[in-house]
């Protein structure tokens, strides 16, 4: 049984990992098994609860199941901006001219690993029927979906009131053609769905090792991607190539490869190779980025590291222009750029003390305590301690990165004024006694400790007593998210990190069908958003689209649904005998595949 929190270790059949060895081992061409292997450590700062792709809702689980596990789609390993390409599919979906039906075609030899689940063990052929089955279990009850809001009212069949009882019910807007082809049709037209489609929550999984392990299918993976799990627990995933994947060879130009752009990472030697590329993948959970570079910087530790901000000035020689430290570019590789994707606070406006009330005066009063809030907290100075001055901050939910960005937009929300919060505060007539007291969610580590106790010291210059934001730590992100979720907190810290390249997947988390346990963890309710946000979604890329996102964004300012939000910037740091292009954006996980290392590394 799979209790919360709780992490599993992966007990496969001797027989079965004796023979995985074995193969991949021939197939290298190396008498030893062992000497033979190639391994490539990761880091993450997080550690999922669950590797079951109905909860694949976050950066971590994502980077996991992106390799465990098939999608139709992914992006493209290399081309910026980033562009579709199939991957389970055979080609991109043929689409009807009112652009509500889909026909996906499957391509030929993918198959599901040898497990238990399957009869002698031997995994079988991937069909269209797998690919209905994965979309629809996101809407029975007992697999506790956090995906379901991605085609909940787009789906014919799958409408906001509709529930499936069994995994035998018909939808009627999916259906399996034959083996290999798949008929989806939507409720309305829908640009994006193809780009849902290459999200972990899409990933196909089969239904014999759902039934077979139950609960425990979220540390018992069974997918038809390059890798499978060996190993899964609060310490690290470590993943071992799948010796039944074949998608031939790696195709540079076909991802992107660019020979200015992509010069110095020694990529070249991998083109034409069949991948994946090594014969194992440690994938180490690491929430302290202290903890994270001491790894980094030992020997037989992880390959590479996200430079945690406040180490910043050893590895940077400039900040602008961003140029890494001539040592550091002698001894590493490196990378730098823009996130896709944001951090920002949230209010759970479904809390009548602070968030929505059906007393309009209430109303009124709860948006000058949100704003008010936002009023006294320090952007510039959280960008200075926690991101080294390096985080580009935004006033609302649209990254820089997008096409939808509204660079002329200049907002105050995201200036520091504690005085106007203060007369914010008297204004609505609130005083030390009567301002509602606030639950502060945030993980248990020293830096989001160190980020409460800054916040705590802003909300007390703007008026709050000491003791008004009582903090919640919760000892990983799966728990973390589950308490917001539950909407058991106030107040709390979130990453978006975006899925596809469109501003409507960082507006969607304000849709109000979307709420808690969905995207909108902050359980925003305002019908006018919804019918604009609805009518957006059916727009092709345009003006006119773009012209409804800026709206739509400026509606979450004026209601002070956030406080945010500031985009940070990344920076790499990996081993030259390691080649690859890391990415923990929207290619995220699927970068892994092509990951190769040096034949004769240490």
């Amino acid at each position: 049984m799979f209790f919360k929190g709780l992490w599993i270790p992966i007990a496969r059949p001797a027989v079965l990992a004796l023979v995985s060895i074995a193969v991949i081992g021939c197939g290298r061409g190396e008498t030893d098994a062992e000497t033979a292997q190639k391994v490539y450590r990761h880091a993450i700062d997080g550690a999922p609860a669950s590797l079951d792709p109905a909860h694949a809702d976050n950066v971590y689980a994502a980077t996991l199941v992106k390799n465990l596990f098939d999608t139709l789609y992914r992006y493209k390993y290399l081309s910026r901006p980033y562009e579709l390409v199939p991957n389970l599919a055979e080609d991109f979906p043929e689409v009807s001219e009112d652009g509500r039906v889909y026909r996906i075609r499957l391509r030929e030899g993918a198959r599901f690993a040898d497990d238990p689940a399957f009869p002698g063990g031997l995994g079988r052929a991937v069909t269209a029927a797998d690919v209905v089955y994965s979309l629809k279990r996101h809407f029975m009850s007992e697999t506790r979906s956090r995906g379901g809001w991605l085609w909940r009212d787009r789906i014919v069949g799958l409408e906001s009131d509709a529930t499936i009882r069994s995994a035998d019910q018909s939808v009627a807007g999916l259906a399996a053609i034959d083996e290999r082809t798949v008929r989806i049709e939507l409720t309305e037209p829908y640009p994006q769905f193809t780009h849902t489609l290459a999200m972990a929550l899409s990933a196909v999984v089969p239904r014999e090792a759902v039934e077979y392990y139950g609960r425990e299918f979220g540390v018992h993976p069974v997918g038809s991607g390059p890798f499978v799990l060996n190993r899964f627990d609060e310490a690290m995933a470590v993943l071992e190539a799948n010796p039944g994947f074949d998608r031939g060879p790696v195709d540079l130009a076909a991802e992107g490869f660019d020979p200015q752009r992509h010069a110095g990472y020694d990529l070249e030697p991998i083109d034409g190779k069949p991948y994946p590329l090594v014969d194992r993948i440690e994938v180490h959970f690491i929430s302290e980025p202290s903890a994270r570079w001491t790894s980094f910087a030992s020997d037989g530790g992880v390959d590479v590291v996200m430079v945690p901000p406040e180490l910043a000035e050893r590895v940077l020689e400039s900040r602008s222009p961003l140029r890494f430290k001539p040592a550091i570019r002698e001894r590493y590789r490196t990378l730098h750029g823009l996130e896709a994707g944001f951090v920002y606070h949230g209010f759970n406006m479904a809390n009548p003390e602070i968030g929505h009330s059906a007393d309009p005066v209430r109303d009124r009063k709860n948006r000058a305590l949100r704003c008010a809030m936002r009023d006294a907290f320090d952007w510039s100075a959280r960008n200075e301690a926690f991101y080294h001055g390096l985080g580009r901050v935004f006033p609302g939910a649209i990254p820089p990165v997008l096409a939808a960005y509204d660079p002329p937009f200049d907002d105050d929300s995201v200036t520091h004024r504690p005085r106007q919060a203060r007369q914010r505060l008297q204004s609505a007539g609130w005083t030390a006694d009567t301002l509602p007291p606030m639950i502060y969610g945030l993980e248990a580590s020293i830096q989001q400790r160190q980020m409460f106790e800054q916040f705590r010291a802003w909300m007390q210059e703007a008026g709050f007593p000491p003791g008004h934001f009582q903090p919640r730590s919760f000892a990983g992100f799966g728990e973390y998210s589950r308490a917001i979720g539950q909407r058991e907190l106030d107040f709390f810290l979130l990453g978006w990190t975006l899925s596809y390249p469109d501003a409507q997947y960082s507006l969607q988390l304000f849709y109000g069908p979307n709420a808690a346990p969905g995207a909108n963890s902050v359980n925003y309710d305002n019908p006018e958003f919804d019918r604009l946000f609805e009518r957006a979604s059916t727009l092709p890329a345009g003006p006119e689209r773009t012209a409804l996102y800026r709206r739509l964004n400026r509606m979450i300012i004026e209601d002070c649904v956030i406080i945010g939000s500031l985009s940070r910037t990344r920076l790499y740091l990996w081993r030259p005998d390691v080649r690859m292009f890391p990415d923990r954006e929207m290619v995220g996980g699927y970068f892994l595949r092509f990951v190769d290392v040096v034949e004769d590394r240490p």
